[in-house]
């Protein structure tokens, strides 16, 4: 059981190999073992190793990637499987990013034949759902977060769904710092969880729902705060070891 708060760092296309060994380093400094609340960390694939092995005796950090293929395996070049991530360590995986979908073109189906693999594999999904600025003009925002919702799950095995973690993050906010305000994500928040519901009945409550969109060291306190907020889920404020601390101690 993954404990509330949550802080998950996803650093995007940042911090190779040597950079995220330095990283980590600082960051162990900077932020104590805690047993009340969660925090991963998301690197690029070619650092995930480097992490693993720079965090040494400190579990409590987790790891995860920011994408894996729908396959299993096969000539995808320049792909990642499920299960190479679990072999390098991973134990989460973003599925579905906001950046995945807008700039790679990745559809609803895709996301879902994602999350059914992570599940198969043992990976925890963590799927992101979000509108785009064009999208919530037009009131069109909860229609199109519902249906990334219901879609990202439909191929997952019933007993898995309940391990599933929600990313809301709405596009027009992601690395705009134009943030959402508490009251907007808690608004979203309810409805996804209301959602939860519908389709997962009895352990939909259980299903941690984050939020992520130009959060700062600045702003994470009052979305923690909001009702409906169960975590964080951190881009460019996530880059500097010292800042993500202080976002994780919140």
């Amino acid at each position: 059981m993954l404990k509330r708060p949550l802080f998950f760092a996803n650093w995007k296309m940042n911090h190779g190999p040597t950079e995220a060994r330095a990283y980590i380093a600082a960051f162990l400094r900077f932020f104590a073992p805690h047993d009340d609340r969660t925090v991963a960390m998301f690197p690029p694939a070619l650092s995930l190793t480097t992490i693993r092995d720079a965090r040494a005796n400190r579990t409590d950090i987790l790891l995860g990637v920011q994408n894996i293929h729908s396959q299993e395996k096969g000539a995808f070049t320049g792909e990642n499987s499920a299960s190479m991530a679990r072999d390098a360590g991973a134990q989460l995986a973003l599925i579905g990013h906001s950046e995945r979908r807008h700039v790679f073109g990745e559809s609803n189906l895709e996301t879902a034949a994602k999350a059914a693999l992570a599940a198969k594999t043992g990976l925890t999904t963590v799927l992101c759902v979000g509108e785009t600025l064009a999208q919530r003009e037009m009131g069109d925002a909860e229609r199109v977060v519902i249906d990334q919702l219901t879609v990202g799950i439909s191929q997952m095995p019933r007993h898995a769904v309940a391990g599933v973690l929600i990313a809301y993050e709405p596009v027009w906010a992601i690395g705009t710092g134009r943030s959402a305000t508490p009251q907007d994500a808690s608004a979203m928040h309810r409805l996804i969880r209301a959602s939860l519901r519908e389709l997962v009945t009895g352990d939909a409550d259980r299903m941690p729902i984050l939020y992520g969109g130009s959060v700062s060291n600045k702003n994470a306190e009052a979305l923690l705060r909001a009702d409906g907020v169960d975590g964080l889920l951190v881009g460019s404020a996530s880059l500097e070891p010292e800042v993500w601390a202080e976002i994780c101690r919140t």
